[in-house]
């Protein structure tokens, strides 16, 4: 396998760090970008750990302008960008009757304009190249939208749709764009929930557990070997059977 490129937002949090390290530990000769936004403290651990083959970039994924660097950045030290994952994500729950527009906008933002800037910041790269692969990171609210996630369901929903239409844009160029939906996965975003919400969520989950970080990221990277070169404008999802 020939040496890659690799660029994960949100690679602070917990499936983001199972990204990287599923792509560090592929292959010796692979490189993984980390972009962080104001929070880093796993990312440097994780920079430290694989120091010739991962680093950190400083990444505000709602601004044109800091993936436009970021992609600089990348292009001054590598000359490529192989493979984009669009990881990072937020969500601020609450009745769409009642929900301030900031909170839609932060969202929205964050969960899909950010996914939107990511491509376009590393498509003229995948052009030029003539290959790539996308991953973008969506959610099962994306298809079985719960009540109290308008914000979160519509901006997944869109990310979903987003990457059938680019799928079918830069086929033809070998540039694979596909998107996963994980459920209930054992990560920071569930950290909060007691013994009694665990339990209750569980109970909906046909395999009766939360997915592993490690099991996201191997479909990830799975996505992004050379494998799977005809697999485009995919929806996969990684959710013990809830949907």
């Amino acid at each position: 396998m020939n040496s890659r490129s690799i660029l994960i937002s949100g690679a602070n949090g917990g499936l983001g760090q199972a990204i990287a390290r599923a792509f560090l530990n592929e292959s010796p000769l692979n490189f993984v970008w980390l972009g962080v936004r104001s929070r880093r403290e796993n990312a440097d651990k994780l920079e430290k750990e694989f120091a010739s083959r991962c680093s950190c970039l400083a990444l505000e994924v709602t601004q044109p302008d800091s993936w436009r660097v970021a992609a600089e950045t990348i292009l001054a030290k590598s000359s490529r960008i192989d493979v984009l994952v669009n990881n990072a994500g937020k969500h601020s729950d609450g009745l769409l009757a009642t929900m301030p527009l900031q909170v839609w906008d932060d969202v929205v933002r964050t969960n899909l304009d950010g996914a939107f800037h990511g491509c376009q910041a590393v498509l003229p790269a995948m052009i030029s190249q003539r290959g790539g692969r996308i991953i973008n990171i969506a959610s099962l609210s994306a298809l079985l939208a719960p009540a109290g996630q308008a914000n979160y369901a519509a901006a997944k929903a869109g990310l979903v749709a987003m990457t059938a239409s680019l799928a079918k844009e830069v086929a033809r160029l070998n540039i694979t764009v596909n998107v996963l939906c994980p459920g209930y996965v054992e990560t920071e975003a569930l950290e909060s929930l007691g013994v009694e919400e665990r339990k209750a969520l569980t109970s909906r989950i046909p395999m009766r557990r939360f997915g592993k970080p490690e099991e996201i990221a191997a479909a990830a990277r799975f996505l992004a070997c050379p494998e799977a070169s005809y697999i485009t404008g995919s929806v996969i999802k990684i959710d013990g059977g809830i949907f």
